[in-house]
């Protein structure tokens, strides 16, 4: 996926995918302890990622995706890395073929 998946980035998330072998598509996240390292936070960025997946789920069904936060992310700013990830996910969305 890393090599041949395609790639979408923002200020704070990489949102990397590539179409599903299988429906369902899957979803991974990818948080390291260098980027955040409380996991409390850690576990925070996982659900503001599960909930902007679950309110794109329809449309990017077709796909495998990871969401990967990058360095650099301050903790004052997880209301914007939540909505970029939406933002990200919502352009693939837009991509999606029709079913």
């Amino acid at each position: 996926m890393f090599r041949s998946g395609r790639r979408h980035d923002g200020d704070y998330v990489e949102l990397l995918s590539m179409p599903a072998q299988r429906a369902p598509g899957r979803a991974g996240f990818v948080i390291t302890r260098k980027s955040l390292p409380r996991a409390v936070d850690r576990n925070r960025v996982r659900r503001l990622f599960r909930e902007a997946l679950r309110a794109a789920r329809p449309a990017v069904e077709t796909y495998d995706v990871i969401l990967r936060l990058k360095r650099g992310c301050p903790r004052a700013l997880f209301g914007r890395v939540a909505a970029e990830a939406g933002r990200l996910l919502g352009s693939l969305a837009a991509e999606a073929p029709a079913r």
